[in-house]
């Protein structure tokens, strides 16, 4: 299972890896071989002493449309052992500094996977959005522990229950991102941020960073477990096979007999 190597470029230099999401023409939609690239990928950047830090970017118009559909229904991570679940598992306990840089629309995981990040910067473009109930599935990436605990509930459950976006200065004001710049300085300022961090010794970034995450992690591991179990059994029943043929159909969904 190998995504085109156009699909997501990865390159290092000066203690930075950089991770693109570069399949624009498809709104940076994720396949499951580009999750499982993008797994290989930060297991590589852990275990390489010459790598810091690790930044992940998308477009100046797109940062991700979340799963490819076609390819998610053709491909149903019906296992742990998907590649999303690895890539997830991945991120969560991923050791080192971790940037983003988000631009226009994050859609599901283009969203859920900035709770596993310690830096994020967003274009004034960006919208954050996790629609789950409205594909009738739940949410995963351990976002129904991750997002009360930023949002606080209330505006979890508009997020997560409704399922509607949410903009930059709205995810600024929360926590879920740390600047929002015009979107073409958006990923040189994750980049200059990420070359401070790449400057500072390894062993005592990777040790804040545990402490940080003290205490939560097996938290997060296991909810992400949870989530999994639950998304795999959904993904079965008749509100997400409504929700996938109204989508590819381009028709509304009726949920009235879910």
């Amino acid at each position: 299972m190998n995504a085109s190597p156009q699909d997501i470029l990865t390159h290092t230099e000066a203690g930075v890896t950089t991770i693109t999401f570069n399949r624009v023409d498809k709104k940076n939609s994720l396949t499951a071989a580009m999750y499982a690239t993008l797994a290989d990928a930060l297991d590589a950047a852990a275990h390489d002493a010459a790598v810091r830090v690790v930044v992940f970017q998308g477009d100046v118009a797109i940062f991700s449309a979340g799963n490819d559909i076609g390819d998610f229904l053709q491909q149903p991570p019906s296992t742990q052992d998907a590649p999303v679940f690895r890539f997830l598992r991945t991120i969560a306990t991923f050791p080192k500094p971790v940037v983003a840089a988000v631009c226009g629309p994050a859609v599901g995981i283009g969203t859920t996977m900035l709770f596993h990040c310690d830096l994020v910067y967003a274009g004034d473009n960006a919208a954050f959005s996790m629609p789950f109930v409205n594909l009738g599935l739940c949410p995963e990436a351990a976002s129904s522990l991750l997002v009360p605990q930023m949002l606080g509930y209330h505006r979890a459950a508009e997020a997560l229950l409704l399922g509607e976006p949410f903009m930059a200065e709205a995810a600024l004001e929360v926590g879920l991102v740390n600047r929002v710049v015009p979107p073409t300085e958006c990923n040189a300022i994750a980049q200059a941020q990420a070359r401070k961090l790449a400057a500072k010794p390894l062993s005592a970034l990777i040790e804040t960073k545990r402490l940080l995450k003290h205490g939560q992690s097996a938290a997060v591991l296991e909810r992400i477990n949870e989530e999994g179990t639950s998304f795999g059994r959904m993904l079965r029943e008749p509100a997400a096979r409504e929700a996938f043929s109204a989508f590819m159909e381009k028709r509304r969904p009726d949920f009235s007999g879910c």
